[in-house]
């Protein structure tokens, strides 16, 4: 839900430089000065989904792409978007873009735009943008808008994980910022293998790394596919070994190595995972696979895009990831391939022990602002409770075909626990063989359909049945993986510190560089040693000191 409220009194203060008496009335204060024409716009009292009386515009810019969903009729832009119109009709609040581009010019206009100072009312930011607007004052204080306008719902959000992350966007006990943030599993690493390819060659299920090796040489060696050639490999993994999707991580975590993560060591100061011992002896696995032919031997070359094309294709039986691959490119795979059965597993033991997924101490994916400037800062949050409010299944006509483009609205809360709350209030309906679930999540409301279409036998349900619902699914591997603990928290959630800006993008070129070269063996696996002495002088002693003075402080 998004409200916004009217802080008059603090407003009319900082605007005018003169006391005005709070008001309980919808009459709003009884004189105007240049330069506050929107501060009189009274809602009335502090409900979180109140209408001005007096139209209140919002300055906006946007980077946009395609809508996600292709019912949205066709001529559709952020400004014609419904739910500007709805806006205006619920909460008298104009939304105005001052300029519209295609996603990837947002970045440099918006740079340009902030270098002239033209800053937009409300805003949805990164984290280290964020960082570089609070540096430069020019964040507004959210403390009394969110207090008192917050809807109950917003606010049960940000005490999900006890106001945590809450606490990050909050400096000298003032709010600054609204962070989007979700549960920390869902960046849970397991693995994907083909059934499908265990069966056709006999193979059981493999629980520990050293299974995994056995299965993927064989998928390597012995034609897994039945085609009767030599077109398939182990183990899919793309040129940037580090990333969001389809990379090494699942990999490096199984040996407990945490590259480019900070993880508590033995002193409880945090550690850089790239130049610990057992990344480098991760590395030497990775290399033994690369000559083995597990590892494709054009990896260095392949974007993800060219990872996805090979699993579609039937080349690769393995890959590291996420809950969420079923609902693309496993999905993806079936359509190609009906007998394509791909099934989740949580990461393989080695030497003995559980393996443990990296998660984040806190999943953040962008920060709510307003200019300090705005002269209604209560805006932002009104427009969260709205966006929230919207999702309620009595909203029927918020729909992608009645031209409702989700993603081109901000700002945009959503509840941290949406997916463990899907899953659970699905089963829950599935146990008692509903035919309708009874849901305020949207999400439910939609996989629960997805769910019984393809439970009737409806196969392009597959994805969304398998990835979120299915209770041997990928979340239901996340929710086992939860039970367990097995987890190691990367306990850094902060911007940039100095020397990242300085030297960040330096390092990871090292980084990226060095592993790539011992894994195709055209560097020795004992350079590792040479490499972590130079990310240390280039730089990492300087940030290692500086990540642990935040988290000192925070």
């Amino acid at each position: 839900m998004k409200k916004k409220i009217s802080l008059l009194f603090l407003i009319m203060l900082l605007a005018m430089g003169t006391v005005l008496s709070a008001c309980n009335s919808k009459e709003g204060a009884s004189e105007e000065s240049e330069g506050s024409k929107n501060s009189e716009a009274s809602t009335g009292d502090k409900d979180p989904l109140g209408k001005y009386d007096e139209t209140v515009t919002v300055r906006q810019v946007i980077g946009f792409g395609n809508p996600e969903d292709p019912k949205t009729p066709q001529g559709t832009t952020p400004q014609s978007n419904a739910y500007v119109a709805k806006l205006k009709e619920m909460l008298n609040i104009d939304l105005k873009f001052d300029w519209e581009v295609p996603s990837e010019q947002f970045e440099q206009k918006f740079s340009l735009a902030l270098a002239s100072g033209d800053i937009p009312d409300v805003m949805q930011v990164s984290v280290s943008q964020f960082e570089k607007f609070k540096q430069q004052g020019v964040l507004a204080d959210l403390t009394d808008a969110y207090n008192d306008y917050a809807s109950d719902t917003i606010k049960s959000y940000m005490e999900f994980d006890g106001g945590k992350t809450l606490d990050l966007f909050t400096q000298d006990g003032k709010i600054l910022g609204i962070p989007g943030y979700e549960d920390p599993y869902m960046s849970a690493q397991f693995l994907w293998i083909r059934k499908d390819w265990l069966d056709n060659l006999k193979l059981d299920v493999p629980t520990s790394l050293e299974e995994l090796e056995q299965v993927a040489q064989a998928f390597v060696d012995q034609d897994p596919n039945g085609d009767g050639k030599n077109n398939t490999y182990g183990v899919a993994l793309n040129k940037e070994l580090i990333t969001w999707g389809y990379d090494a991580r699942g990999l490096f975590y199984t040996m407990g190595a945490y590259p480019k993560a900070w993880t508590k060591g033995e002193d409880g100061s945090l550690i850089p995972g790239e130049i610990q011992p057992q990344t480098k002896e991760a590395l030497g696995l990775m290399n033994s696979w690369y000559d083995s032919g597990i590892i494709d031997k054009e990896f260095a070359f392949k974007d993800m895009d060219k990872v996805v094309e090979d699993i579609v294709s039937g080349k690769v039986g393995i890959v590291f990831g996420e809950w969420w691959y079923p609902g693309v490119v496993l999905g993806q795979s079936r359509d190609n391939d009906p007998n394509a059965d791909w099934i989740p597993l949580e990461l393989p033991t080695y030497k003995g022990q559980e393996s443990k997924t990296l998660v984040p101490a806190s999943r953040i994916t962008h920060v709510v602002v307003a200019n300090k400037d705005f002269e209604h800062p209560e805006a932002a949050i009104k427009m969260i409770n709205f966006y929230d409010e919207l999702q309620k299944p009595e909203y029927e006509e918020n729909k992608p075909e009645n031209g409702y483009v989700y993603n081109w609205f901000q700002p945009r809360i959503y509840r941290p626990d949406n997916i463990q709350l899907t899953y659970n209030e699905v089963n829950e309906a599935l146990d008692k063989n509903l035919d309708e679930i009874d849901s305020s999540n949207p999400i439910s409301i939609s996989v629960f359909k997805d769910t019984k279409d393809y439970l009737a036998g409806d196969e392009t349900k597959w994805g969304n049945y398998f990835g979120r619902a299915a209770q041997d699914g990928g979340w239901a591997t996340v929710e086992k993986i939860r039970e367990k603990g097995n987890v190691v928290y990367n306990e850094f959630a902060g911007a940039s510190t100095p020397t990242m800006v300085s030297k960040g993008s330096s390092l990871d070129k090292l980084t990226d560089e060095t592993f790539t070269k011992i894994i195709m063996g055209s560097d020795s696996i004992d350079n590792f040693d040479k490499y972590v002495e130079d990310w240390k002088k280039l730089g990492g002693d300087k940030i290692t000191e500086e990540v642990n003075e935040w988290y000192k402080e925070k």
